[in-house]
């Protein structure tokens, strides 16, 4: 399933006021979609991505694309890193898969702040001029505002569901908050309603690694700063997995008996060089900070009293070996969401394991999609 990454520009003809009072306009939104719209433009699922992800969940890109209103213009460098190869969630989106697009319209929308594509530090603002540390923050209602404000765009009348993992469930659960009357489902991953002290610390370290980094420059930097972000992500990257899966992994091998580096240490130093070729320091403070900020209670009351007013039908999936967002809190959902039902992946994996575990995801996720009445 050949993919092409579609930009459009929004609020050109009217600001867009983000929770924190600042203004942007206009706003570039990157997006793929896979399948058919149909007639009455409701089979439509909007699957939402996590931190360093983007829109392209699956399919193959075959072109390098370009993003002429970004520098450094990482969609190009995205498109050249992964051409022919598939999406992040390829295994789960295509004909006759768990998301069949012979029967849905799924779109993927690269988020606010984000750099492949999608307004954020990287874009230029309206005179030419770089943001760099001057993008405003951004929380995930405003991530979610944009959002509809695509679908509307593309004459979207109703979600069938709206999936996510992570920083991904995040905006699951603040979709069916905003906008209840437009969706029917929710399966929110791995995620949490607020985000907690645990995984607030874990990201401001991976901050504090970029900041610290000297080319930094206050986040005016000329060009990424390779040491504080390379660190930042093996940081996560432990993060995301779980003692088990490393030792299963790298046990205490070495690279060969003439090079005494560990496996494990090779591989996170093989992560964060990835993750500075491909993505943008500002970007990733800006949504570290965008996760941190993340409370559904926000102007809202209790914990209990906002779970409670979710009334769309939920599906809340946990990982039994996830350390960043413990499954006891997506438990927690279930508890106070009145329409809601919970199922739990098991995996040595950690958290990422809603990246891993296909066969776990089809299993859970297809009873529940058939039986939603749109």
């Amino acid at each position: 399933m050949e993919v092409t990454t579609e930009i459009k520009t929004l609020y050109d003809d009217k600001k867009f006021q983000l929770e924190c009072g600042a203004d942007l306009a206009p706003v570039q939104v990157a997006y793929q979609t896979y399948g058919t719209l149909n007639e009455s433009k409701d089979n439509v699922i909007l699957i939402c991505h996590a931190l360093t992800g983007n829109a392209h969940a699956a399919g193959f890109i075959t072109e390098v694309e370009t993003d002429n209103n970004s520098n450094p213009d990482l969609l190009q460098v995205y498109s050249k890193l992964y051409k022919g190869k598939p999406g992040w969630w390829n295994d789960l989106i295509g004909p006759d898969k768990l998301f069949d697009t012979n029967r849905y319209f799924v779109i993927c929308s690269n988020i606010l702040g984000s750099c492949y594509g999608t307004t954020g530090p990287a874009s230029k603002d309206v005179n030419g001029k770089t943001y760099k540390a001057d993008f405003p923050s951004i929380t995930v209602r405003d991530i979610v505002h944009v959002q509809k404000y695509l679908l509307d765009y593309l004459g979207i009348n109703k979600l069938h569901s709206v999936v996510g993992g992570s920083l991904g469930g995040m905006q699951v659960l603040e979709w069916a908050l905003l906008y209840p009357e437009f969706i029917s489902s929710i399966i929110p991953i791995a995620t949490s309603a607020q985000h907690s002290a645990w995984a607030i610390g874990l990201n401001e370290t991976a901050r504090q690694a970029i900041e610290n980094d000297p080319v930094w420059n206050g986040g005016n930097y000329d060009k990424q700063p390779f040491d504080g972000l390379s660190l930042a992500r093996e940081i996560a990257m432990i993060s995301y997995r779980s003692q088990p899966s490393f030792q299963k992994k790298f046990e205490r091998k070495t690279i060969s008996d003439s090079d005494n580096t560990f496996k494990v240490e090779s591989y996170l130093r093989y992560q964060g060089k990835k993750i500075v070729e491909r993505f943008d320091a500002n970007s990733y403070l800006t949504i570290t900070d965008t996760m941190d900020s993340h409370d559904i209670t926000r102007g809202r009351g209790t914990i209990i009293d906002t779970l409670n007013s979710i009334k769309v039908k939920t599906l809340s999936i946990g990982i039994d070996s996830d350390l960043l967002y413990p499954a006891h809190e997506q438990k927690e959902f279930v508890k106070h969401i009145p329409n809601s039902e919970y199922a739990e992946i098991t995996s040595i994996h950690g958290h990422d394991a809603f990246l891993i575990e296909f066969d776990q995801l089809n299993a859970i996720i297809k009873p529940f999609l058939e039986d939603i009445i749109t």
